[in-house]
């Protein structure tokens, strides 16, 4: 990368991490357990909210994931609306429809029910409501909403995004085919609901590729040049808990202590990464979302190998404590060679769940797009261990092709 420039991402990342020292931080409540959901309305119901949007995707709609919840709001007295229109890449007239579905109803609330794809539409609808002159493209970046949403309550089904959590949401315009991501603190749920057991019917590849997509969230807050000791602290945890833990609820998907430390883990994960940022491996992933929709975990999971290993010794440090954090064999290797293995060890789980090495969708053609994109999305702001640019960024992609 040219140094000038160089210098000046480094100079903005700088005053950024002093700038989000009077941020507030302070995360959701968190309802949690094996049949959490079901408190959810009485919550709802003590905060004196009488019309609430639910917003989900079809596929959970129509497996009946939702009926203890609509059951929960009607024995309370509360109205609500679904709109379950969202995509697994939510879209800038997905946002807009719920929108428009909150208002014709006069709801004064809004459950995300869901993996990430219905959390981010729901944040950005309830965005929407708020500041209804602001378009979406408007918000795109850090701090471009800066306005109060309506009480937004968040029940993850996926254990990978940690959106219940975190300042972010992404978004697709379709006609442009980019995914951008928005930040904001006021996007942060109020409250998050971890409840095991609406995840126990996941496919096994939802199980996986979320779970490498949460484990991507820790690492690249810990590798970081933002991380606190409070990230450090969360990221150690939820690489401990994945590791432990992931691989047993893909290949045991009824094992609902398994589900709910993957839950807990997510969790922890979303703390990290919303203060102490993601790198280049989700720039990537968003933009092969926006050209191919990829499905995000899925794109994390390939991409983050390549990219630890493109950081190189500038991480050994930081990839050797995670690998005996993580339980891996290190007896008598070397900062490089623990950092190596740790790497080894997330190309061996990968293909453990089936996940692809590599991708079939990478056109030659697109590379210098998604390259300029993705590099627009990170640089200057994703405090990563070591710069990138363009050209670097295309040999990278290419490497992933199939």
């Amino acid at each position: 990368m040219n140094k000038v420039y160089g210098a000046y991402c480094r100079s903005y990342q700088a005053v950024f991490r002093v700038v989000s020292k009077v941020l507030d931080w302070t995360g959701p409540q968190v309802l949690k357990g094996a049949g959490s959901v079901k408190k959810l309305p009485a919550v709802l119901k003590g905060n004196g909210i009488k019309n609430v949007m639910i917003v989900t995707d079809k596929g959970l709609h129509s497996l009946g994931l939702l009926n203890s919840l609509k059951e929960g709001l009607e024995a309370k007295g509360i109205n609500y609306v679904v709109y379950d229109g969202t995509q697994p890449n939510p879209t800038i007239p997905n946002v807009e429809e719920a929108r428009e579905l909150y208002i014709n109803h006069n709801c004064e609330a809004v459950i995300a029910f869901g993996g990430g794809s219905p959390m981010d539409c729901a944040k950005v609808a309830a965005a929407r409501v708020a500041a209804p002159g602001k378009m979406i493209p408007s918000m795109r970046g850090t701090l471009k909403v800066l306005t109060k949403l309506p009480p937004l309550y968040a029940v993850p089904t996926t254990a990978g995004t940690g959106s219940e959590t975190t300042i972010a949401a992404v978004i697709v315009n379709p006609e442009t085919h980019e995914k951008f991501a928005i930040n904001d603190p006021c996007l942060r749920p109020k409250m998050a609901v971890l409840d095991p057991e609406l995840t126990v019917g996941l496919p096994p590849h939802i199980t996986s590729t979320t779970g490498m997509d949460a484990l991507t969230h820790a690492v690249e807050a810990y590798i970081g040049r933002s991380n606190t000791p409070g990230t450090k602290e969360a990221a150690e945890k939820a690489v401990k808990m994945i590791f432990a833990n992931l691989e047993t609820a893909y290949n045991e998907p009824k094992n609902i202590d398994a589900r709910d430390n993957m839950l807990n883990a997510s969790f922890l994960a979303g703390i990290a990464f919303t203060q102490a940022y993601v790198g280049y491996v989700h720039a990537i992933a968003h933009n092969l979302g926006g050209f191919y929709n990829v499905p995000h975990g899925l794109a994390n999971a390939i991409i983050l190998p390549y990219v630890l290993r493109y950081y190189g010794e500038d991480i050994y440090d930081k990839l050797a404590v995670l690998a005996e954090i993580a339980g891996l064999n290190t007896d008598g290797m070397s900062c490089e060679e623990k950092a190596n293995l740790f790497i080894d060890e997330i190309c061996a789980m990968n293909a453990r769940m089936k996940i692809p090495a590599t991708f079939d969708c990478i056109k030659e053609e697109d590379i210098p797009t998604i390259a300029e994109r993705a590099m627009f999305e990170a640089n200057p702001l994703y405090p990563v261990p070591k710069l990138m640019d363009e050209e670097q960024c295309q040999q990278i992609i290419r490497s992933m092709m199939f």
